[in-house]
C-alpha cells in the first residue's frame, strides 16, 4: 500500500558542539514549540527553533532549512514502516534514521505520531518510492 505524502520544509536551527553544551542549550521561538532531534553526539536539529544559546564558544549555530518533512496518520506510518530497511525502534520519543524505500530518511517517533523527514534534494525521490 503506498502513500502520498506532502513533504513541507522544516526550518529551524542547526546546532553543531560539545554534547554536554547541547544537553544544556535553551531555544527560543515566535510562539512555536521547538523540537530538538540528536543527528549526532554533536549535532542537532532544533525545528522550530529562532535562537539558541549554546555555552560552548566554538558552537556552529546555523539556520537551517535544507530538510523537508511531513506528520503521519497511524495508517501512513504503517505503510513507511513496510518500506522500512531497519528495525523500528521501541522508544519513544526517539530520532531513528536509515534507508526507506531506498532513500536516506529519519522518522521523529512521539508518543502520539512521526514525522517523517529527508533531505529536499531527495524529497521527489522519497515521494515516489512511496506511491
Amino acid at each position: 500500500m503506498g502513500i502520498v505524502l506532502e513533504l513541507e520544509p522544516l526550518r529551524g536551527l542547526r546546532v553543531v558542539a560539545d554534547p554536554a553544551a547541547l544537553d544544556a542549550a535553551r531555544w527560543g521561538s515566535d510562539g512555536g514549540e521547538v523540537s530538538v532531534l540528536r543527528l549526532a553526539p554533536d549535532d542537532l536539529l532544533a525545528l522550530g527553533a529562532r535562537w539558541a544559546e549554546v555555552d560552548d564558544e566554538h558552537a556552529i549555530v546555523k539556520n537551517e532549512a535544507g530538510y523537508v518533512g511531513a506528520w503521519l496518520s497511524p495508517a501512513a506510518l504503517e505503510a513507511v514502516v513496510a518500506r522500512l530497511e531497519w528495525p523500528l525502534p521501541t522508544a519513544r520519543p526517539v530520532l531513528a534514521q536509515g534507508l526507506i524505500a531506498g532513500v536516506a530518511a529519519k522518522l521523529w517517533l512521539t508518543a502520539d505520531g512521526a514525522l517523517l523527514m529527508t533531505a529536499a534534494a531527495l524529497a521527489s525521490e522519497l515521494s515516489e518510492r512511496l506511491r
